[in-house]
C-alpha cells in the first residue's frame, strides 16, 4: 500500500469517543465530581445527557449559560477534571490503533484536533504503544478561536503538511467537527462506534459526508480507493 492508493493524504482525528473509550469511564464521572464541589445542589444530569450537552451546545456553553459557571469556576472545573483523569487511562476501540498505523505506512500523514488535553492524548498514544501515531495534536485552548469548531487547528494542519483541503478527512463523532468541517472545507466522517444516542446519530448520518456504524467502514474508505 503507497501514498497513491490512499483516498486521503491526511486524517484529522478526534479523540474521545472516536480514538478512546472515555466519556463513560472518565469525563461524565469526573463532571459528576465536579458538580458535587460547584453546583452541590442542582439536578444532575444522565450519560446520555451529558454526551447530548458535549454535543448541543457545546461543553463550555453548557458551562457557561446553564450552569452559570463563573471564569474561576470554570478553571476549578478543569483542574478537577484534570485530577480526577490523572491515573485513569481509557481503552483504545479494537483495531483503532492498527488501521491509522497501517494509512502511516502507507504514507499518510495523522493529526488530532481534540477537546481533550493535548498531554493527555499524548499519554493514551504513548500508552497504547503508539506515541508515534499523531504528528500534530491541537487539544483543549482556553481561546475559543483556538479550538474546534474553529477552523484554526485544520488551517495549521494542512499549512504544516502542504496539503489542501480537499486531501483531508476529519474523523469524529460530535456536531463541532462538523462546524469545524463546514468552517475549513475538510470533509468530516461521523464515528458512529462509541455511541448509538437517536438525536447524535441523526445529525451527523445528515449533516457528515460519510458515517461509519463501524470501524472496518473506516479502514474501508481509506484504503479501497478506485
Amino acid at each position: 500500500m503507497s501514498l497513491e492508493n490512499l483516498r486521503y493524504k491526511c486524517i484529522i482525528l478526534d479523540h474521545d469517543d472516536t480514538a478512546v473509550n472515555s466519556t463513560a469511564g472518565l469525563h461524565y464521572p469526573a463532571h459528576l465530581e465536579v458538580m458535587k464541589k460547584l453546583r452541590p445542589d442542582y439536578e444532575i444530569i444522565s450519560l446520555d445527557e451529558w454526551f447530548l450537552k458535549n454535543f448541543d451546545p457545546g461543553i463550555m456553553e453548557y458551562f457557561k449559560n446553564e450552569l452559570k459557571f463563573s471564569d474561576s469556576e470554570i478553571d476549578e472545573e478543569y483542574r478537577v477534571w484534570q485530577e480526577f483523569i490523572t491515573d485513569k487511562h481509557p481503552d483504545f476501540y479494537p483495531g483503532f490503533i492498527d488501521i491509522i498505523r497501517e494509512f502511516k505506512t502507507a504514507g499518510g500523514r495523522v493529526a488530532v484536533v481534540s477537546h481533550s488535553a493535548k498531554e493527555i492524548i499524548k499519554r493514551d498514544y504513548e500508552r497504547a504503544n503508539a506515541g508515534d501515531l499523531p504528528e500534530i495534536i491541537f487539544g483543549w485552548d482556553k481561546d475559543l478561536d483556538k479550538r474546534k469548531p474553529s477552523a484554526y487547528p485544520v488551517e495549521q494542519i494542512l499549512k504544516e503538511f502542504n496539503l489542501k483541503p480537499e486531501d483531508a478527512l476529519i474523523l469524529d463523532d460530535l456536531k463541532p467537527a462538523v462546524i469545524m468541517s463546514a468552517n475549513s472545507g475538510v470533509q468530516v466522517a461521523g464515528a458512529g462506534w462509541g455511541h448509538q444516542i437517536p438525536e447524535i446519530v441523526s445529525y451527523m448520518k445528515n449533516n457528515c459526508h460519510y458515517y461509519f456504524h463501524e470501524l472496518k467502514e473506516f479502514r474501508d474508505l481509506l484504503f479501497n480507493f478506485v
